[in-house]
């Protein structure tokens, strides 16, 4: 590789093009994510505000021999087919999350990796030569969660306004260009147009800009990365310091002078420590707070109009992210509000997508009890939340009555998605992943998704096109 590039870039490309995952206990739970992206992206059809996005960029657009969208007839060029599949996956805000200094789901990068894998199947099929095996696509999913998870752990995007989906579409880029076929020297180059990209900023994720374009911003920035990787494997040009150039790199611009760094070598370390959303959809930070809600729901349902004061005691990320008053005005900014999450838990002992819809939302008791709940910030959950030992996201939830009287004070420190409750998360997503399926395929189409989807071995060895095929509606 040519020298004089940010370090940065090289180490990416080195270890897109050279690592070998080795690591069965990666393998195993990429393809835990694989299916269980799969069915939040079926799911996601359900809902109007999603389909409308799914498709050809215009009508009539589409590709004979594209790629493939799970749930639908379409096959589209990768660049939009990455949209869409991106645009599912992420929607309903239930696939895997990633913690740390920067917040993100590293899942979205899917979007790329299946249009690309199954885009390049099929071209080499149609010119005689073998196609890509899911293999290649557990490992690409490795790689992509561990480039965009080690970002995350100590470059913090939110602190200076940037969106967490600069990192997947910098995953994205470089596992693209890899899966195109791109040399070391080809993945750094497209590196660099992603990084001179920029990054889209948080705006829509906050009051009161909240709305629907976080559900389909990872959608954008997985298929920007595959646009990036197929001019640069065109021949266009890379640049050597996007990052650090005085005054005009992205350091400087947009990162306040600071350097960006990886926080540990790249491995297996995230896909090895990713969470689920196991059992409800909601942001992350608010998993544990629903839970104890979970356990409460029995005790005050009975006893709501005598509720003085709810005490939600928690980190401070999540104070940061889903503490919010005041109205909410539709489900995006419904479903990054701790207080809203914990009243509908308390009041309907679960917690569905449906949940966010004007419908529910409506149900007065909701906002009666956001109004009497009180956010304290518990100084050690915060510590534990970034050990990397413990990497918690812990909740507490204590009820207080008007006759004086108190629930006890329920906690939950790590949710059920975490690596420390993997027994008991892992048959759940199972559950989950065949639930969603069954939204949009036969009983027996699933039934021979779910035995090809969960079986290692032999989804190691499938052709992508199969794959993708068996997900045809």
């Amino acid at each position: 590789m040519k020298t004089g590039r940010d370090r940065l870039l090289e180490e990416i490309a080195e270890y897109v093009c050279r690592y070998e995952v080795k690591s069965e206990e990666a393998q195993r739970i990429a393809q835990y994510v694989l299916m269980d992206s799969i069915g939040t992206a079926v799911l996601a059809l359900r809902y109007p505000e999603c389909a409308k996005h799914i498709g050809p960029v215009v009508p009539g657009a589409e590709l004979d021999g594209g790629a493939r969208v799970p749930g639908t007839t379409y096959q589209l060029d990768p660049v939009h087919a990455a949209f869409n599949i991106g645009c599912m996956i992420r929607w309903l805000d239930y696939n895997d999350t990633w913690l740390a200094a920067e917040w993100g789901h590293p899942s979205d990068n899917l979007g790329s990796i299946l249009a690309v894998a199954d885009y390049v199947s099929r071209i080499r099929i149609a010119e005689g030569g073998s196609p890509l095996c899911m293999k290649d696509v557990l490992d690409a999913a490795v790689k992509a969660h561990e480039i965009q998870g080690v970002l995350a752990l100590n470059n913090s995007l939110n602190r200076v306004g940037l969106d967490h989906v600069l990192f997947v579409k910098i995953a994205s880029t470089a596992l693209s260009a890899y899966l195109l076929g791109g040399t070391e020297e080809e993945v750094a180059d497209a590196l660099s147009h992603a990084w001179l990209d920029g990054g889209s900023l948080r705006a829509y994720r906050h009051a009161p800009n909240t709305g629907s374009r976080k559900s389909w911003a990872a959608g954008d920035a997985t298929s920007r990365g595959v646009r990036l990787a197929l001019m640069t494997l065109q021949g266009e040009m890379g640049y050597h310091t996007p990052l650090s150039a005085p005054g005009w790199g992205f350091q400087d611009v947009l990162f306040q002078g600071n350097t960006l760094a990886l926080a540990r070598p790249l491995g297996t370390y995230v896909m090895e420590n990713v969470l689920f959303k196991v059992s409800f959809p909601a942001e992350f930070h608010a998993q544990t707070a629903v839970e104890c809600a979970f356990k409460l729901h029995g005790t005050v349902k009975e006893r709501l109009a005598d509720i003085s004061r709810i005490t939600i005691t928690t980190h401070q990320s999540a104070i940061r992210i889903i503490d919010k008053k005041g109205p909410l005005y539709n489900p995006a900014d419904r479903d990054h509000c701790l207080q809203y999450m914990v009243a509908v838990a308390l009041l309907y002992g679960c917690l569905t997508a449906e949940h966010y819809e004007d419908e529910v939302a409506a149900d007065p008791r909701i906002d009666a009890l956001r109004e009497k709940m009180i956010i304290e910030h518990d100084e050690g959950y915060s510590r534990d939340y970034l050990d990397d030992n413990k990497r918690s996201i812990a909740n507490a939830l204590q009820i207080d009555y008007q006759d004086g009287s108190a629930t006890e004070k329920v906690e939950c420190e790590y949710p059920i998605g975490h690596r420390k409750r993997r027994d008991e998360g892992m048959p759940k997503v199972v559950e989950k992943c065949e639930a969603s399926l069954l939204t949009r395929f036969p009983r027996k189409r699933t039934a021979t998704i779910m035995r090809q989807g969960f079986e290692l071995e032999r989804l190691k060895a499938m052709p992508v096109n199969k794959f993708m095929d068996m997900l045809v509606i």
